[in-house]
């Protein structure tokens, strides 16, 4: 597979909640956040995505702030009969996009 992301990958403590902007439904979905970059967020949710899909998230920190942005979907996988979905950050502010590589910062710093 050929890397295509733009930023570093990092694991962390967070969870998202997304909810479809095309649709009529307003249902939220809890997703388990696999990992997480500036610009982008792996994660698995029970429900059946789709690709190029955008989605309204809020997005739970560490430090229990909530970032609002938009993700749009841009890869799925099935593995162990679980789905994983890639999603790039769409219109991300550049202050919260920082609040992602300090954690970043500060995790690297502990491993030293």
């Amino acid at each position: 597979m050929v890397e295509k992301r733009k930023a570093k990958r990092i694991v962390l403590n967070a969870h998202v909640i997304i909810k479809r902007l095309d649709s009529r439904m307003h249902e939220r979905i809890p997703v388990d956040v696999t990992d997480l970059s500036k610009t982008g967020i792996g994660f698995k949710c029970s429900q059946k995505l789709e690709l190029n899909s955008m989605y309204e998230a809020e997005l739970v920190l560490w430090t229990k702030e909530t970032i609002n942005c938009f993700i749009n979907i841009t890869r799925a996988d099935m593995r162990d009969d679980e789905a994983f979905y890639g999603a790039a950050f769409v219109g991300m502010t550049e202050h919260d996009a920082c609040k992602i590589d300090i954690y970043d910062m500060f995790e690297g710093a502990k491993k030293q």
